[in-house]
């Protein structure tokens, strides 16, 4: 079990939570049929997106072959619908998706731990970690009496170091508090870090600046490289979004993300990013999302493969 240094901050931390064991990863069988194969191979000629098709938003690389040498890493955030009424998540959909993107680091929301609704017995983010062998960390956003609610992060790097930090909400309008999970991996290039969280959607917009302005507060300390994913509640041309900006780089090609990620059931806003620190380290050669993934969550996952210098 890791434990933490102790936090300069006030901000609550929850130390990592390490898998029992490594577990093997498992391939994904495909259904097939006789357009599909075709299909396939157009999708990707076209995007370069492994796992199926996505449109538009290619990163800063757009379609430049990678050097044989460089490093990738792969990252996807996902909104997993932890929080909805009627119904528990399926879990073996949902790691069938995480398995099939095949990535090296998964920033979960909306994440569970032994609560009423999903299972006083299940924590969600374990059960996720050992369907797809990889390390996991929680961080606490909210107690749910019993259980606990926040985000997630699931690692197939080695972990080195993991860290909770809370945001706040103003007593005045309401709202939820929320959390960021932050993992200090080990990769061939040396250390990268990599956040996951989620931002107030209940109240006042000003919850969402307040709470944008406390993460660049977070990230503000931590040493690039750093990669940032999260359900963000918030449209590209909103106040949030601009805070984030000033310090943070979007993935999406010239900071223009144009592919709708909620809900799933008729997509018309995007909300959902990856955000990076150190564009002297990290350069982003694919983003988009996996349309495919449309039945498990009203959120679709977005995805990014990084060049790590």
């Amino acid at each position: 079990m890791y434990t933490a240094p102790t936090l300069r901050r006030s901000r609550r931390f929850r130390g990592i939570k390490m898998n029992d064991k490594q577990f093997e990863n498992k391939s994904i069988p495909m259904k097939s049929n006789t357009i599909r194969p075709l299909f396939l191979l157009l999708c990707l000629a076209l995007s370069g997106l492994a796992g199926g098709c996505s449109s538009g938003d290619d990163g800063d690389g757009g379609g430049k072959e990678e050097e044989a040498d460089a490093l990738t890493v792969k990252v996807m955030t996902y909104n997993i619908y932890g929080a909805r009424s009627g119904g528990i998540p399926d879990l073996d959909a949902l790691a069938e998706v995480i398995r099939r993107a095949d990535p090296d680091l998964v920033a979960l929301q909306e994440v569970d731990r032994f609560t009423a609704r999903n299972g006083t017995d299940v924590d969600i983010a374990r059960e996720l970690a050992e369907r797809c062998g990889m390390e996991y960390h929680f961080a606490r956003a909210m107690d749910m009496n019993p259980g606990a609610y926040g985000d997630a992060i699931l690692s197939k790097l080695p972990v080195k170091s993991a860290e909770s930090y809370t945001m706040s909400v103003d007593p005045e309008l309401g709202g939820e508090q929320r959390s960021v999970a932050l993992v200090e991996v080990e990769t061939a290039a040396g250390p990268l870090h990599f956040i996951s969280t989620h931002l107030d959607h209940l109240s006042d917009p000003r919850n969402r600046v307040r709470q944008a302005e406390e993460l660049l507060d977070i990230v503000a300390d931590i040493p690039a490289p750093l990669i940032v994913g999260g359900d963000f509640n918030a449209t590209p041309d909103s106040e949030p979004i601009a805070i984030l900006n000033s310090r943070l780089r979007v993935g999406c090609r010239n900071g223009n993300c144009t592919q709708p990620t909620f809900p799933t059931s008729g997509p018309d806003r995007i909300i959902d990013y990856i955000f990076y620190k150190g564009i002297d380290r990290l350069s982003v050669r694919q983003y988009g999302i996996y349309e495919w993934a449309s039945k498990e969550s009203d959120h679709f996952p977005v995805v990014a493969t990084f060049q790590l210098d």
